[in-house]
């Protein structure tokens, strides 16, 4: 069995890895901007996941660092429906590149903050924030299964392929449920499964890190979200792949043992009511 400290320590390496990376890749590149990517000045960023699942106007003055550092599998700023004033948390926030789209959308009266485990990540986030120039935005170091903010103090979860890389996801869920003011929403972009993924697949540090291996079925999803307190969860799966990454058909019935991955768009609320959950 996988130890869970482990799969953490070999998460932290892999994305850390991916921020050292990025920030290399944009050292060697002529681009700047993500608006400049767009308009084809740029190979690295036109090779970026994040070019796929943005609009091309949403990626003006991104930096060319926070395109290349993003490993999402959607756009949950998009899905978020962000308004001027709110404060927005991204779980496992990377290179900040939904932090700063956010922090957009909520204007100078909002706020958005990024949460990250990697040193890394951190750093580079903090490096993307000072080149956008953006001011309503704050980095924290901090775990998922234990936010770094007080109860209540949020009025929307984001994150971008994130919760599946948790060990542990009803603590994650159970805090998320925590700093969420009462009627806030979360919505975000991660992986689920469709049919059974091979035990050797679950047991894979590599799969882990990779967003596979840690990934949960649909109805275990919306489960425990509904365990942690949330109402109204849905997930709505829009993309499928194997195992070993190629696109799949969507065979809702896959053979045992022969199931694949697919994004999702994930959706719950906090009722206006609502107090923290227990234990």
């Amino acid at each position: 069995m996988t130890d869970e400290q482990e799969i953490k320590e070999f998460v932290k390496q892999r994305y850390g890895e991916v921020a050292r990376q990025a920030s290399q890749r944009a050292a060697a590149s002529c681009c700047g901007s993500g608006a400049e990517a767009k308009d084809g000045l740029c190979g690295a960023a036109k090779d970026a996941i994040s070019d796929r699942l943005y609009a091309p106007e949403e990626l003006n003055d991104v930096p060319l660092e926070a395109l290349l550092a993003s490993a999402g599998c959607g756009n949950p700023v998009l899905l978020a429906d962000l308004h001027p004033g709110e404060v927005v948390l991204d779980l496992g926030s990377g290179g900040g590149i939904d932090v700063l789209l956010s922090a957009r959308r909520v204007g100078p009266t909002g706020k958005a903050y990024g949460l990250d485990m990697t040193d890394e990540m951190l750093e580079l986030a903090q490096q993307n924030k000072a080149k956008a120039g953006i001011a309503n935005v704050e980095f924290l170091k901090g775990e998922m299964e234990d936010i770094p903010l007080p109860d209540s103090s949020v009025d929307v979860i984001i994150s971008n392929c994130v919760v599946n890389l948790s060990p542990d996801k009803d603590k994650v869920l159970r805090e998320a449920f925590r700093v969420l003011k009462p009627g806030g929403r979360m919505a975000i972009a991660d992986l689920v499964t469709v049919g059974d993924l091979p035990e050797a697949v679950r047991q894979n540090l590599t799969a882990w890190a990779a967003c596979i291996a840690g990934a949960m079925d649909a109805r275990e999803y919306v489960h425990k979200l509904t365990v942690a307190g949330f109402l109204n969860a849905e997930v709505e799966v829009y993309r499928s792949f194997t195992a070993d990454g190629a696109e799949e058909s969507g065979d809702p019935e896959p053979a045992p043992g022969k199931g694949y991955v697919a994004s999702a768009y994930i959706r719950a609320t906090k009722s206006p009511l609502a107090r923290r959950a227990c234990c």
